[in-house]
């Protein structure tokens, strides 16, 4: 059953000691792909690096808005050059956090506004961070999210979703996945449990956000890609449905988003790419 893990972020520095091995128990585990978004522009040289010498690391570039303190405004500019040369998987990660009390919000949405101009510039998904943050979000997706003769339509995933029934279909029909992970597996998490029982299996990614966000099992420890089929067992358990349909759909809907190979069949019943006029 292959897996993939719609967010990891095996660049990151807790995994410096022992990546090689982490990658290979990822692999063992059956988690064949690993989507790994960027959060600044420090970080995209060795992003680059790892994804050239593992196959099934595909990166994406962005700039996080946790680590808001070191973006400049031409890191901008860096990423239009970044992705034109580099060709990435996706754009991300990026977004909004109003979690995070010292992140000036109007700069958080300066840094969003310009990759949602260069996701549409170069018709590539996004990778978004959508903390206490969603509706604004959802907002200006509809805003920058219109069909013009220099763009298409934005699609994407909104990654560690913890939004309501009600955003996640907003989302579905903007053309947006959900990335579902650690979280869900911890048995007080009741909301979002019922949304995940009752999400069109078309809108559901998997992932790990390793090294953060360890599931139930491992708490308090660092998460890795590995642990991936676990998060999918406790959805399919939630879901009453085979692992595998789980593991083949939420694989099928990630090579769908990312423009992966279709090692699977692949159906056409994901989140609507619909254009919106005016």
């Amino acid at each position: 059953m292959p897996f993939i893990d719609s967010h990891c972020h095996i660049d990151a520095p807790p995994f410096d000691p022992d990546r090689d091995a982490v990658i290979a128990d990822a692999r063992a585990a059956g988690v064949e792909v690993l989507i790994a978004p960027a959060v600044d522009a420090a970080s995209w040289p060795k992003l680059k690096a790892l994804a050239q010498a593992h196959s099934g690391i595909h990166p994406a570039y962005g700039l996080h808005p946790m680590f808001l303190p070191r973006h400049r405004p031409e890191h901008l500019t860096q990423l239009r050059d970044w992705i034109e040369r580099e060709r990435p998987c996706a754009i991300g990660e990026c977004g909004l956090d109003h979690h995070v009390g010292n992140l000036d919000p109007d700069t958080q949405r300066e840094y969003l506004i310009g990759q949602l101009k260069l996701a549409r510039e170069f018709d590539l998904p996004l990778i978004l961070h959508a903390r206490k943050a969603l509706d604004e979000i959802i907002a200006l997706l509809r805003r920058f999210g219109r069909d013009t003769d220099r763009g298409q339509p934005l699609r994407g995933v909104v990654h560690s979703f913890s939004g309501s029934a009600q955003q996640a279909a907003q989302l579905f029909e903007l053309g947006f996945y959900v990335g579902i992970g650690g979280p869900v597996t911890h048995e007080r998490a009741q909301r979002l449990r019922r949304i995940v029982r009752e999400l069109p299996i078309a809108q559901l990614l998997l992932e790990t956000d390793a090294p953060d966000q360890p599931d139930a099992a491992i708490r308090g420890q660092r998460n890795e890609p590995a642990r991936l089929p676990h998060i999918a067992q406790v959805i399919a358990t939630l879901r009453d449905e085979p692992l595998a349909h789980i593991a083949e759909q939420t694989s099928a809907n990630a090579r769908r988003l990312f423009g992966l190979p279709a090692a699977l069949p692949v159906s056409d019943d994901g989140p609507r790419q619909h254009k919106v006029s005016g």
